[in-house]
């Protein structure tokens, strides 16, 4: 008997042992993604670890296991995370359930998995949701377009099994089932024969359905042909955008069966989760038809709002007091569509297969709306970036003292993101540290591995590293390559994301005074060729002068943006306003005459001497071949005006600017996050 007692109280220790280290293991994962200690003594809050959306708990689940313990003021449950937190009206309640669930076995609802919960105390229940999201422009959702008797019609007029031979049957995919009426889309060229006809056309069930869409105005011309896709819970679609060439611009997708979640995606990586409520029409026009992508993410289960689960349409965004799982069950779609007969002429030509390969605008307009925007810095930034790659990283070698000792000062073990890294040069000046690049440039990021420099490729508008987890961050020579104000505003606030509490980064930007203080800049310095040991050259910069008369109703800047443009007028640098808001083609090594500007770049053909300026080359068999060897890429930048950078850091109120200095013709800002 003694020792059978022995031998349960050796198991009931060892329990609590790995019970324990759970615990600090769990302690461990809160600080990295959410920056949040646990603490010893008890309060009112816990975090429940290995029950979060992440890993299959509802919140009706965990709503039941946690209310046999007491009243609840809050229960957050952050998207994709294995964690959530709670509050209780007492810390009374809140002991009672540490205590009763620290290391209890549960079952997932639905998979009968078994998984334990660790519990820590917390200080308080605290964190940020995202911003609201609104729909893709060109976008629509129509709840309860038809009503259930006509759901079951028309999922019954589908006989997957019966058709599986006939012509127009499409065999299943990986995965979902397909069936095309009208014309056949052929995946392999993902286009249609227009000339080949499905015999039937669509069905006849289908007619109501669309003389109903005709007549609220959803469709302009009856579609002739219809995609029929089944979809089981863990399947979907991968994101996409329907091929201009071979459809009209509206297509209207009818949901049945059940609902589900459709991601939507801009070129900029910007995403939009919507809710597609079962009888629910999806109309995608304009921007969302031709520039967006949409797909449905392969998964059995989808993060949803649960006040409005099955209730309204609306985007999924991180309310983390109001997510759920919902259960996928079996939906089938009906995607309508109109043949197209002549080529696509939208105004998404950098997209559109129909328009490939035709020129460019040499001079492009200042942007107008963010799409432009957009297109304007993926043609005059990043696909210049791409092709002067390897030149760019040759003329990018000697780091900027300043930047190396801001490097330098920070604590061993810090944690540094170089955000628009470029070919790496700052990764390796402090070994101390542990330093992650990214930049939007493939090439330049090649060029970081084969320096063996930890880099990866994304844009610095949306940097997928956790909130948070940064001790600093540096941006060098980048956020003077976004197009409007809005635009530079949330690349500063997307470093701001990234930094713990306490944490500080560096920005530097191109500047418009390229004399300051009665000297003039190593920008201007070089002019004519002028030899240097040091060939670093900073080019980067660009948005239209402050005193710039903008067309009415042209410009979608925010008001705070529009204010501090005001504001900057009385200390205005000296740019000339530009009458047809063409961008100017700067000269280069002089001084600027506008704030937005395309600034040459000379790839050089030929090699170049150590004792050369940038601006030669080495040209074989003489410098009649010089223009062939030297083809002309135009860089969109914004210089920035004396003040301007440190104002729209001082519009952030997560920041505080600890220093703002002039740095080689760039204004430079050190931000602390609040």
């Amino acid at each position: 008997m003694e020792a059978k007692t022995s031998e349960d109280y050796l198991k009931v220790q060892k329990m609590k042992k790995k019970v324990l280290r759970k615990q600090v293991r769990a302690q461990h994962t809160l600080m990295r993604h959410e920056g949040i200690k646990c603490v010893s003594h008890a309060t009112q809050s816990l975090v429940v670890a290995n029950a979060g959306l992440g890993n299959g708990m509802s919140r009706q689940q965990l709503l039941r296991i946690l209310e046999e313990y007491g009243a609840m003021e809050t229960l957050l449950m952050p998207p994709n995370k294995p964690y959530s937190f709670v509050k209780y009206r007492t810390t009374e309640e809140a002991k009672k359930a540490f205590n009763a669930l620290n290391g209890k076995e549960v079952t997932l609802e639905d998979c009968d998995q078994n998984i334990v919960l660790y519990i820590n105390f917390v200080e308080k229940v605290s964190l940020q949701n995202a911003v609201p999201t609104s729909l893709p422009p060109g976008l629509m959702v129509i709840e309860k377009i038809i009503s259930p008797e006509e759901e079951r019609r028309m999922l019954e007029s589908i006989d997957w099994k019966a058709d599986e031979d006939t012509q127009n049957a499409q065999k299943t995919l990986k995965h979902r089932r397909v069936k095309h009426f009208g014309y056949e889309f052929r995946y392999d060229n993902n286009n249609v024969d227009k000339d080949k006809p499905l015999p039937g056309g669509l069905p006849e069930i289908c007619n109501p359905f669309l003389e109903k869409c005709l007549k609220q105005g959803y469709i302009k011309h009856k579609p002739d042909q219809l995609t029929v896709n089944q979809y089981e819970p863990g399947q979907g679609i991968p994101p996409h955008t329907d091929t201009h060439s071979a459809f009209e611009d509206e297509i209207i997708s009818l949901s049945l069966g059940a609902e589900i979640v459709m991601d939507f995606k801009h070129p900029d990586g910007h995403t939009v989760a919507i809710m597609l409520p079962r009888c629910s029409l999806l109309v995608m026009t304009g921007e969302s038809r031709y520039l967006w992508t949409h797909g449905i993410t392969p998964r059995k289960y989808d993060v949803v709002q649960a006040s409005e689960l099955g209730q309204n349409v609306r985007t999924i965004t991180a309310d983390v007091g109001d997510l759920t799982l919902n259960r996928r069950e079996t939906r089938t779609s009906f995607t309508f569509r109109k043949v197209r007969r002549s080529p696509c002429n939208c105004i998404y030509p950098s997209v559109c297969d129909s328009q490939k390969g035709q020129q460019r605008p040499v001079q492009p307009s200042f942007p107008q709306n963010e799409m432009e925007a957009s297109k304007l810095e993926q043609e005059y930034v990043h696909k210049v970036y791409e092709e002067i790659a390897t030149h760019f990283s040759s003329t990018r070698h000697s780091p900027w003292p300043q930047i190396v000792e801001f490097l330098r000062s920070l604590p061993t073990g810090s944690i540094v993101a170089d955000i628009g890294c470029g070919n790496g040069k700052y990764l390796g000046i402090n070994d101390n540290l542990y330093m992650v690049g990214c930049d939007r440039s493939k090439n330049l990021v090649d060029i970081c591995g084969e320096k063996h420099f930890q880099a990866f490729v994304c844009d610095a508008l949306s940097v997928p590293i956790r909130s948070g987890s940064c001790d600093a961050c540096i941006s060098i020579a980048v956020i003077h390559h976004f197009s409007t104000a809005e635009r530079r505003l949330a690349t500063i606030r997307e470093l701001a994301r990234l930094l713990r509490p306490g944490g500080t980064a560096l920005i530097y930007v191109w500047a418009m005074e390229q004399e300051y203080k009665n000297q003039k800049s190593k920008y201007l310095k070089e002019k004519n060729g002028s030899k240097s040991k040091d060939r670093e050259m900073n080019t980067d910069t660009a948005q239209r002068p402050l005193n710039d008369q903008r067309p009415d109703n042209s410009s979608q800047d925010s008001a705070w943006s529009d204010q501090l443009l005001n504001d900057l007028k009385d200390e205005s640098c000296g740019a000339k306003p530009v009458t047809d808001f063409r961008l100017p083609v700067h000269t280069n090594r002089t001084s600027f005459h506008s704030q937005d500007l395309l600034v040459p770049w000379h790839l050089k053909g030929g090699t170049k001497k150590k004792e050369e300026s940038v601006d030669t080359v080495v040209v074989p068999g003489g410098s009649k071949e010089l223009k062939e060897l030297s083809p002309v890429f135009h860089r969109y930048y914004h210089v920035f005006c004396e003040g301007e950078l440190e104002a729209v850091c001082r519009s952030l109120d997560c920041v505080r600017v600890q220093k703002s200095y002039y740095d080689q013709g760039n204004w430079c800002v050190i931000l602390e996050k609040l």
